[in-house]
This record gives C-alpha cells, structure tokens and sequence, in this order.
C-alpha cells in the first residue's frame, strides 16, 4: 500500500499545482491569445459570441488568480483577455482575403527573417554579460557589421569575405569596449553608448566618403539561401518555410544550440559562468578573469556584427546610415527576457521577429498608420520586460569592474 501511495504522490502533486493561482493565471492569458487566435486563419471563426465567450473565461480565471495573491499574472490574463477579444472583433470585421494575406505561410518566413539579426547580437549579448560585462555597444557593433562587411564584399565580390570582414570590425568594437571596461575599469554603460556614438558616426562619415548620394552599389554580392530538396518543399507549410532559408538563418540556429552546449556542459562555459557570478572564487581557483571577459566581449562583438551584415547584404542589399534601427537595444531586450539563456533569448527574437513581420504585412492590408505600426516591436519590448525583469536574476557580477588581486 505504502508502494502505490509513493508511485501516486507525483501524480497528485502535479494535479495540485495545476490548481494553484498560477497555473491557473497561465491558463487565463492562454485562453485570451486564444479568443484572438479563433478569428483569424486557418479557423477564420465569425460568431462573435465564441471569441467573447474565451476571452471572459480568461478574464474569471485572471480575476480568479488575483484574488488569490497572483497579482502580476493575474492583471497580465485579464489584459490578455481584454486584448483577445477586442482584436478578435477587429479582425472579424476584415474581408477574408486580407486576413489570408496577413496571417499565412510568409508571416512565418517573416518572423525568421526578422528574427536573424536579433538573435546573432542576443547570443552575443548573453556570452558578454555571462562573463559579467555589460554590452550595451550590441546596436554600435551591429552597425560596423553591416557597413563593413558590405564594403568589403563590394570591393572583394565575395558575400564570404564580406561575412569575414564584419566580423573583424565586430571582434576591434569589441576589443576597444573590453579595453576601456575590463582593463580600464570604466563605466560599462557609458562605455557601451559611446561605442555606439563611434559606430554611428564612423560609418556614418565613410559611408558617405566612400559612396557618396549614389548610395552602395546595386551589384554587392548577395549571402545565398539554402535551397531544399525538392520533395522537402513540397511539404505543406515546412517547405514554404524551410525550402529557401537564408545561410544566415541556418547558422544562427546552430549557434544556439552550440551556446547552450558551451555555456551548460563545457568546462568553458563553467568558467564563463563562474566569472559572471563570483570572479574572485573563479581567480583563486586558478581562472583568468581578464582573458574570460576579454574572449567573452570580443565574441560579442563578432556575433552581432554577423547580425549586421545580414541586414545590409542578407536580405536586403544595400547600406543606410543607422540601418541597424535600435535592434541591438531590442537584442539586449531579449537577453533580459529569455533569463540569459541561449534557447529563451532566440525564443524572445523569434517573438519580437513576429512582432516586425506583423506590422510589416498590416501596413499593406489594414487601415493602420504605417508610423504607429513601427512601433509595434518596441511596445512590445517594453510590454514584455515589464512582466519579466522583475522575476529575472542576472550575473551576480554583471557591470561590476574586476580588480586583479
């Protein structure tokens, strides 16, 4: 009896907390996506009632979750409700060919494409505050990625040499940012801001030195798309999505999985953890807390100028002035939000990613200004940060200079 009391106990305590406040919080902001979810395709739902019906069933169990204590997640699932409903109302009043045109296979392929640069500067990101460095040079050293590395792929007409020359400007911005914060002991921040100033200025006066009101070259070797087999691309929906993928985003896919092997199950990333969280400990034992950091911002720096190079000749082929747009700060929005994990940060890319993709297809198929579309990921951002930052614990050591005993 005593044998199947402790086989069942397991059973019984996961039954428990699907009961307790929090799942059931959880639960209120899954039926509220969900309210908004049954209005568009492949569903397309266009009875009022039912969407209604799901989002208020979200909002009784946030109410019900806040008046048991789960304060935070409470509110958050009965504004998710909220929002559910009424943009389930909103979409049940569009033509059934615009939701088509908005919500379908290249929304996916958008949220991707859209993804890439962030996550390459985010894996960056997590590498840098790992070792307990603070980068916020992530949108400077995307910035360099992106004019450099299509300079030289304009001069050499190689798309390799261009990804190569990139990742030099990105490992010298991160080497003069490890320079004035590890070795100097400056303020990381500001550190981080006048890499940025020096990133946005540089290219800003080369770019106009070199190419001048013509702009890049029309003809700058462009990085290559993976194509598929062809019985893979006649899978519905993986082939519309995975037949012609960017090299680009392959790699950032396997450098995730790399940097979670690095950091988790590697001596390395024992060290780099050890580094962020107690570096005197990880000294006495024998770790060089300078050479750790320095590797460890130098990475950064090349993984978020790979970021910018996609953006100037990936997907698109040419280069602006100030192109990188404020992505390295969403970049280091998603380290915070994916708790410095490699796998949670690409997560928070790909959402942000949908975010863009999304504005992107309704400026063309609803009656939305295109400016307050734009602004659609940094809400978001902001939205996001603030149901998070509060639960999330960085590096003990981040942004705290090392002195060498």
């Amino acid at each position: 009896m005593a044998t199947i009391d402790a086989a069942e106990r397991p059973l019984a305590d996961r039954l428990r907390r699907l009961t307790e406040p929090r799942a059931i919080a959880l639960l209120g902001i899954a039926l509220g996506i969900l309210a908004f979810w049954l209005a568009l395709p492949p569903w397309t739902i266009r009875a009022a009632g039912i969407p209604i019906s799901v989002g208020l069933l979200g909002a009784f169990a946030g109410l019900w979750a806040l008046m048991r204590d789960e304060r935070k997640l409470g509110i958050w699932a009965i504004a998710v409700s909220g929002l559910g409903i009424a943009a389930a109302l909103w979409a049940q009043g569009r033509d059934e060919s615009s939701l088509q045109a908005v919500v379908s296979v290249g929304l996916v392929t958008a949220t991707l494409r859209f993804a890439t640069p962030l996550a390459f500067a985010a894996i960056g990101g997590i590498f840098n505050e790992r070792s307990g460095i603070v980068n916020i040079g992530l949108e400077g050293m995307m910035l360099a990625g992106a004019f450099f590395g299509i300079y030289v792929a304009a001069e050499t007409g190689s798309w390799v040499l261009g990804i190569v020359g990139a990742m030099i400007a990105g490992a010298t911005f991160g080497l003069i940012h490890a320079f004035f914060t590890i070795t100097m002991r400056a303020d990381q921040i500001v550190i981080g801001f006048a890499i940025n100033f020096l990133a946005l200025g540089l290219t800003g006066y080369l770019f106009r030195s070199i190419y001048g009101p013509e702009g890049t070259p029309s003809d700058v070797p462009r990085i290559p798309d993976v194509s598929m087999p062809q019985f893979i691309k006649d899978i519905p929906f993986v082939g519309p999505v995975f037949g012609d993928l960017s090299v680009m985003t392959w790699l950032i896919i396997v450098i995730v999985v790399l940097s979670w092997a690095v950091i988790f199950k590697t001596p390395i990333g024992l060290r780099l953890r050890s580094v962020g969280e107690h570096p005197r400990a990880a000294e006495t034992v024998g770790i060089s807390v300078y050479k750790i950091r320095y590797g460890a911002v130098i990475l950064s720096g090349i993984l978020a100028s790979l970021g910018g190079a996609y953006i100037s000749f990936g997907f698109g082929g040419s280069f602006n002035e100030n192109m990188s747009g404020g992505r390295g700060f969403i970049a280091l929005a998603a380290v915070i939000l994916g708790k410095w994990h490699p796998v949670g940060a690409f997560g928070a890319c790909l959402l942000f990613g949908f975010a863009s993709g999304l504005a992107q297809r309704l400026q063309g198929e609803a009656d939305i200004s295109a400016n307050l579309l734009s602004t659609l990921p940094y809400v978001l951002v902001l939205i996001a940060l603030v149901g998070v930052i509060g639960r999330s614990r960085p590096p003990a050591a981040v942004g705290r200079p090392y002195v060498k005993q």
